[in-house]
């Protein structure tokens, strides 16, 4: 008697973990792969992503690859092996996945690219991402506000240019962005690139470094501002605005009659609207990552359900092997103007984490 007692709790605890509770009745694992830590809005894309595939009854497999392509290479490997049910990716190098996602394919696991193109692969499913070339346009166009704003009597206004890392394919499109709206007032004369230097291959920043950005703008400076007054910088992430703007104070602007130059940014980091309150850098794009990760969500759990994910670009992004389906989201430049409404009123941010 005690033995059949023995046997049917042993049954009834067995039968209770896989009839458990919904939380515990997963619809399948995500492996998350994103580039790196270093920068915040890739922590809060990846914590954003965790808590709304749970919260939809997905276990997640987040993994940060600290900008080593062999290490997200290796990660991405391992999550194909442990049998994920999909895989977003943030790629660090979007053309050195191939391999991988064939691997993918081969499994049949669903494949998102999140936020940064992968190319040269017919295994990406559908693209995730915001509007990249009107960020670059609403790059350009607050640095030319600004500049009439902070130097109205200067034109021709002295301006340099900074890309993004080359091995992103969204840099392309910033800048190519940037420039629709700049090179109109290059050819009429009213802005100037004192060095000369222009194109993604002269002015990109690879792996999106600061340190980089300020050693090149260290360079510029000593080169071509002699006696000369830089008026404004094309800064396409706020990574390298702070270098720049760094390398601008440690020759004076800033402090006494040299006024800063407008300074352009992206991904409204904490420490770029500080300097943005501070009157350092004029503006910088607001990209909210909960609304990425909402889209990435709805996209993953149509699939894996069956169904056809909402796309609202099936055009624009061309891989080189394919044109992937995308989800296009808004982009919204912030100033000092607007800061509060746009990052505190929304949630995205309180007072207290900015002033």
């Amino acid at each position: 008697m005690k033995l059949l007692t023995l046997a049917l709790a042993t049954t009834a605890i067995v039968a209770a973990s896989f009839t458990g509770p919904a939380g515990a009745q997963e619809k399948g694992t995500v492996g998350i792969a994103m580039p790196t830590k270093s920068s915040a809005r890739w922590i809060s894309d990846g914590q954003s992503m965790v808590k709304q595939f749970e919260d939809a009854g997905y276990s997640t497999d987040l993994q940060y690859a600290e900008d080593d392509i062999p290490n997200q290479l290796a990660q991405i490997e391992n999550m194909i092996t442990k049998g994920v049910d999909a895989l977003v990716i943030a790629a660090i190098d979007g053309t050195t996945l191939s391999n991988a996602l064939a691997n993918a394919d081969a499994a049949g696991i669903e494949v998102i690219a999140y936020d940064r193109l992968i190319r040269d692969s017919a295994h990406v499913d559908y693209y995730a991402t915001f509007d990249n070339f009107k960020v670059g346009v609403q790059q350009a166009n607050t640095l030319v506000d600004g500049l009439k704003e902070r130097f109205p009597d200067a034109e021709p206004w002295n301006v340099e240019l900074f890309g993004g890392s080359p091995d992103d394919n969204n840099a392309y499109f910033f800048y190519d962005g940037a420039m629709s709206v700049l090179q109109p007032l290059i050819d009429e004369g009213k802005i100037v690139i004192a060095s000369g230097q222009m194109g993604m291959d002269t002015v990109g920043t690879l792996r999106w470094d600061g340190s980089v950005a300020q050693a090149r703008m260290d360079n510029l400076l000593s080169a071509n501002y002699t006696g000369k007054t830089v008026h404004g910088v094309l800064s396409p992430y706020d990574g390298l605005s702070i270098g720049i703007i760094s390398s601008l104070k440690g020759v004076g602007y800033g402090s006494g009659d040299m006024k800063m130059p407008i300074v352009s940014g992206q991904d409204a980091e904490i420490p770029s609207v500080k300097a943005i309150l501070r009157g350092e850098q004029y503006s910088t794009i607001f990209k909210d990552t909960r609304e990425l990760a909402r889209v990435t969500v709805g996209m993953v759990d149509a699939v894996l359900g069956g169904g056809e994910p909402e796309i609202n670009d099936t055009e624009t992004y061309d891989n080189g092997v394919k044109v992937v389906p995308s989800y296009l989201l808004e982009p919204l430049p912030v100033t000092a103007a607007n800061w509060e409404e746009r990052l505190v009123d929304t949630g995205y941010y309180t007072k207290d984490q900015v002033q």
